[in-house]
């Protein structure tokens, strides 16, 4: 894996920098470190060190730049396994535990293991069984999606007293799910395993062979927290900039590209924007169904009708694109990667994206959106516009350093810069 020193080494020469430096090749130098310094603090799962060392910093960064902060605690779930793998026989595999997590005991959970299709048609007796639900094959986010939810209930509800679900998805890794942040999803126990690891437990189902999953570990909830900074010039029209910073694994690609191209837009606003106020709010807990961004809207985000414009900064903001047969990072960025505004925005939008792959035919809010973006227009927020996607390591553990390429970022960066420049000077 790629450390931080390599990746810069890669990415672009590192000349002393301040904040005010705002010209071309100050913003790609300083983008390619933040990016490089976001991906450093390793894993970012909400509330804990990594998540938590990543938000001072960010926090820390705007403070240098005159914004005034205010942080939002709140509580997350966690979970800190112990043990989570299954067991067949000679098979042994490690699994993911979903949350919100039921544990299995110390024992584990043993029963026969059958087969539940994509559909959620079991090839057997689900009694007292353990479901291995072979999941329909896609880049997978969310365990609310109903091609996810849908046949791990129904097995439940057809009397499976644990569910391990393999998630088929393009690299063979397990892909961790976003869950309700407030209460278990499922009946029982659900684990996830990856899809290369998964032909022996198939096998072993064909006979209704007997397995036994073991989850166990520590969890319950721990303290996160969201921040805002704001610079209120008394001009009383905010441009609003938001980003999740937390995830499952380390999120270099999910995460990354769109807190370096934020803690841009904030170096850049805060010296060149100054007729409007700035609110840049940083939340956590987005793998929880956007907890912490739920939160920040109804406590510290600017009112709607004081927002000039709000524009997210969601995943896949610049990850990198792969070639499926060599399994090799390509330097060209990942296609997968929506653009959404409002509808008045949409010329301006076509404009400053134009060349940029996935960003260059963006969507209208009133037909397409995602993620907290969805939330945020929900709430009243327009002219609004953001970014979503799922890039090909999205939510897998090997999303490091690899997936990303510090020259994409650079210039989903600058086209950011340009397309507010355009729709506040409209």
């Amino acid at each position: 894996m790629p450390d931080r020193r390599s990746f810069l080494a890669g990415s672009v020469v590192l000349p002393a920098l301040t904040a005010a430096t705002l010209d071309g090749g100050g913003r790609d130098a300083m983008v390619a470190t933040d990016l490089a310094n976001y991906i450093g603090f390793g894993s970012k799962q909400a509330g804990g060190a990594g998540d938590n060392a990543g938000g001072e910093w960010l926090a820390a960064e705007l403070e240098k730049l005159g914004f005034a902060i205010q942080r939002q605690s709140f509580q997350t779930p966690y979970f800190e396994p112990t043990r989570a793998e299954l067991i067949a026989g000679e098979a042994k595999a490690a699994v993911w535990p979903q949350p919100i997590v039921i544990q299995t005991g110390a024992d584990g959970m043993s029963g026969p293991l059958v087969r539940v299709d994509g559909a959620g048609k079991a090839d057997g007796e689900l009694a007292g069984a353990i479901a291995l639900v072979d999941l329909p094959s896609g880049r997978w986010s969310t365990a609310l999606a109903k091609p996810i939810r849908a046949p791990i209930t129904a097995a439940f509800a057809g009397g499976a007293k644990a569910v391990v679900a393999i998630t088929n998805g393009p690299t063979g890794k397990i892909i961790a799910l976003n869950a309700d942040g407030r209460q278990p999803m499922f009946a029982g126990p659900v684990a996830l395993i990856a899809p290369a690891d998964a032909q022996p437990f198939l096998d072993a189902a064909r006979s209704r062979a007997s397995a036994t999953l073991h989850i166990t570990g520590k969890g319950g909830h721990r303290p996160a927290f969201n921040f805002i900074g704001r610079i209120d010039r008394g001009k009383k029209r905010w441009l609003a900039v938001s980003t999740p910073r937390s995830g499952w694994y380390g999120c270099a690609g999910e995460r990354g590209p769109g807190v370096a191209a934020w803690l841009w837009l904030a170096r850049w606003a805060s010296k060149a924007v100054q007729d409007h106020d700035l609110a840049f709010v940083c939340n956590t807990g987005h793998e929880y169904e956007y907890l912490g961004a739920s939160e920040a809207l109804k406590e510290i985000a600017p009112k709607p009708a004081d927002t000039r414009f709000w524009l997210h900064l969601g995943a896949n903001v610049a990850a990198r694109d792969w070639h499926d047969i060599s399994g090799s990072p390509l330097p060209s960025p990942d296609t997968q990667r929506y653009l959404s505004a409002s509808p008045s925005l949409l010329p301006v939008a076509r404009e400053a994206f134009a060349g940029l792959a996935g960003y260059e035919a963006p969507y209208s809010t009133d037909t397409l959106t995602a993620g907290e973006l969805t939330e945020i227009v929900a709430a009243g927020y327009k002219p609004a516009a953001g970014v979503f996607g799922i890039h090909r390591y999205h939510h897998v553990a090997e999303d490091d350093a690899r997936c990303v390429h510090a020259p994409n970022v650079i210039a989903a960066s600058a086209a950011f810069q340009s397309f507010v420049e355009r729709v506040l000077a409209g």
